[in-house]
């Protein structure tokens, strides 16, 4: 019975779902506050994903329609920053009048506090299908060791 209550569109728990989901636009998309404590402000770009293996902090940046000339990557006391700006429209294009307009224009400058036990000194880049990887390698101190039993 409880299944079926979940599991429906239309159920009560569905509509709280609902109800929740509305009020957090109203009052999170027009204050641009966080929702959540390890979140950033809506709208903010270009949307991260960060994640670790043992070897290395990955960070994925999703910017398509970017010359991946025109994006910066710097990585400065364990903070890496990503800037870049997006045109409006391409240069020497006519002039459109925008109807709906979903994806941000201009300038974006995003900052990621990284963990202490990255290697400054092995970073790499790529800008691929939209997507920009930055890969920082973990020191070899911070990686997992098997230690054998005699």
């Amino acid at each position: 019975m409880f299944t079926s209550l979940l599991s429906h569109p239309n159920s009560l728990f569905g509509q709280f779902d609902r109800l929740q989901r509305e009020l957090d636009d109203v009052f999170f998309g027009m204050s641009s506050l966080p929702s959540s404590i390890r979140s950033v402000a809506t709208g903010t770009q270009p949307q991260l994903n960060i994640g670790r293996t043992p070897q290395s902090i990955e960070v994925y940046a999703f910017a398509p329609g970017l010359d991946a000339s025109k994006i910066e990557v710097t990585l400065d006391r364990g903070v890496l920053r990503l800037t870049g700006d997006r045109l409006a429209q391409k240069s020497g294009a006519e002039p459109q009048r925008l109807y709906a307009r979903e994806r941000p224009t201009g300038r974006f400058d995003r900052t990621v506090a990284l963990p202490d036990d990255i290697d400054p000194d092995q970073i790499k880049a790529s800008y691929r299908d939209g997507v920009l990887q930055v890969s920082i390698a973990r020191r070899e101190t911070a990686q997992p060791k098997r230690i054998s039993i005699q």
